[in-house]
């Protein structure tokens, strides 16, 4: 009883329109009527039924939106690089900072363009540090001989609102892209460290070192034997640490240097010293993002 009742209160706000009354006359005036339900959505613009076909067709106004700037896009166009160490560097104010010494092999070439009408997603295809032919292999060698670009280790996308204004074995500098003092996400592989225990992939606590314990570094328990009588999926447990992808967000850009072919940015990044890096203008909510 309480499903039915449930139903019919649901539907309690179904009104009859009764027809005009100028189309008495005519025999077969179908009666209209407006139906409000909890199982059907409202639009403001009532949905058209075409004759020849029994499916419905949404209004245009409620066609899918234009994709502005999701998760998967980046807020510009960005470059590779190849991360060098680690230094301390002086600012003009004294102040002392670590940053992360970046330098750029012979690359940042662009190889092809895809677009909605050919691929489905505007994006933008980059190559990075120059290697000899017989390091790729054909199929490799062939897309980029398309073009007539040299041979290139790394091909990366970057998507894009629009790939105008880019072409073919374009070349990609970085301080015509990035200027001291902007912003940038910096992307890598992290240093993979093994198999390692809770203490130090988790941090769990150790516990107690003396002579009578029987647990100095181990996980302990891991849940009840009764119910739910196996562990929970996610639990935090010894395994695999680090050789993930890791994205460093909001890192100040604090010296470009053209001669050496280097930049310096603010704070630590993925990877270790001869990793590949993939440099893109940071994406900031309200500035380059839509807030919505």
């Amino acid at each position: 009883m309480s499903a039915i009742s449930s139903l019919s209160s649901s539907f309690s706000s179904l009104t009859l329109k009764p027809p005009n009354p100028s189309s008495h006359g005519t025999p077969n005036t179908p009666l209209s009527f407006t139906l409000h339900s909890s199982f059907i959505p409202l639009y403001k613009t009532p949905i058209s039924k075409s004759s020849s076909s029994s499916s419905l067709s949404l209004p245009s106004s409620h066609s899918a939106p234009l994709p502005l700037i999701t998760s998967s896009m980046e807020a510009g166009i960005g470059v590779m690089g190849t991360k060098l160490g680690m230094m301390s560097c002086f600012e003009e104010s004294g102040t002392v900072v670590p940053v992360t010494v970046i330098g750029f092999r012979e690359g940042n070439i662009v190889t092809q363009m895809k677009t909605e009408a050919t691929d489905g997603y505007n994006a933008v295809q980059v190559g990075y540090r120059r290697v000899r032919d017989k390091k790729l292999t054909k199929p490799e060698m062939g897309h980029l001989e398309k073009s007539g670009i040299i041979p290139l280790r790394h091909l990366q996308e970057f998507r894009l609102q629009s790939v105008e204004g880019f072409e073919a074995n374009q070349r990609l500098v970085f301080d015509e892209l990035f200027k001291e003092g902007d912003l940038v996400d910096v992307s890598g592989t992290t240093i993979g460290k093994g198999f390692q225990g809770g203490i130090k992939r988790h941090n769990f606590k150790r516990g107690q070192m003396a002579h009578g314990s029987k647990s100095h570094r181990a996980l302990g328990s891991i849940g009840a034997g009764t119910t739910p009588g196996r562990v929970y999926k996610g639990k935090k447990m010894p395994g695999r640490m680090g050789g993930t992808k890791r994205k460093i967000r909001k890192l100040k850009i604090i010296k470009i240097d053209n001669e050496l072919r280097i930049v310096m940015v603010k704070g630590a990044v993925p990877g270790k010293p001869g990793n590949l890096l993939r440099i893109t203008p940071a994406k900031i909510v309200g500035v380059n993002i839509p807030k919505n």
